[in-house]
């Protein structure tokens, strides 16, 4: 059964404004009256709950939205995308684990803007695998790290970097700078004389609804996987796994082996003997709850 939130709307012409105004009129939730809300809205399905739970939360997605605005893409719409990851947070929420929504609802809230974006830039062809997509969203900050108001091809040692940092090839560091910052068109450039925009004259690809439906439904199966696989790795392994792997921010080899007071080789036996385990139990989990696709 769908959840249907009375939240308020957000218009394509001109309305960003008045929408952020309004949603300030919301106050922000005590920890105690969160935790009230969020059993009523598990243990009834009182929808008044959730939608309290969801308007409390908007002025965050409309802050991490705009974290996002140097995609080129329109804020608004990144909004939407997030209020979307929002009202799946606070379905799934589970307050009994003793954390705010907040933390919780920022992870879903950051998904749902980068798939849209992901599906935004489909005209240049951005990569699928996970190191391409933390490659496609971390290229900016850390350039601006290590070589602010660079233009242009990186510099060979920027490139090897940034490619250690983010566990890709440096090949791909390189295509993917050329393609963010190079002579790609964004897609919100005019063409034309009559006001048209290049993402106008892309073919809509999207799946149906219900191809989309079951694709968010193996997500959500995924992540579940995750959480409860990870927990048969021991406390460094995890602690090496998502700094390199499962954080917006990756460690280098050099700041782990410091960390640790270990050779930077050993961290990256550690790193994939932990990635190995990782995947073997979840492909094994995925086996006996019966979500692998058929042969």
């Amino acid at each position: 059964m769908t959840t249907i939130y009375k939240v308020p709307a957000l218009s394509n012409e001109g309305g960003l404004s008045a929408y952020l105004a309004q949603i300030k009129k919301f106050p922000i939730l005590e920890a105690e009256e969160e935790y009230m809300l969020a059993k009523n809205w598990k243990s009834t399905g009182n929808v008044k709950s959730a939608e309290k739970l969801v308007t409390s939360h908007l002025r965050l997605v409309a802050k991490i939205a705009m974290g996002y605005k140097g995609y080129g893409l329109p804020l608004n719409e990144m909004i939407s995308e997030g209020n979307v990851g929002l009202m799946q947070a606070v379905k799934k929420f589970e307050p009994e684990k003793g954390f705010r929504l907040a933390t919780y609802a920022m992870w879903w809230i950051k998904a749902s803007i980068q798939e849209y974006i992901l599906r935004s830039w489909s005209l240049v062809k951005i990569g699928t695998t996970t190191a391409q997509k933390k490659l496609f969203f971390n290229l900016k900050k850390i350039k601006n790290q290590i070589s602010p108001r660079t233009e242009g091809d990186l510099k060979n040692e920027h490139v090897k970097d940034i490619a250690e940092r983010l566990n890709v090839s440096e090949d791909e560091v390189v295509s993917m700078n050329r393609r963010l910052y190079g002579k790609e068109q964004s897609l919100n450039a005019p063409i034309g004389e009559d006001g048209d925009e290049w993402q106008d004259w892309v073919v809509d690809k999207e799946m149906d609804q219900e191809l989309k439906f079951a694709h968010n439904e193996e997500l959500e199966q995924r992540k579940d996987l995750l959480q409860d696989s990870i927990k048969i790795l021991n406390q460094r392994e995890k602690d090496i796994l998502y700094s390199r792997r499962l954080t917006d921010d990756p460690k280098t080899l050099e700041e782990l082996s410091k960390k640790f007071k270990i050779s930077r080789e050993r961290i990256r036996q550690i790193e994939n003997k932990a990635f190995e385990k990782l995947q073997k139990h979840m492909l094994n989990a995925a086996k006996s709850k019966n979500l692998l696709p058929a042969n």
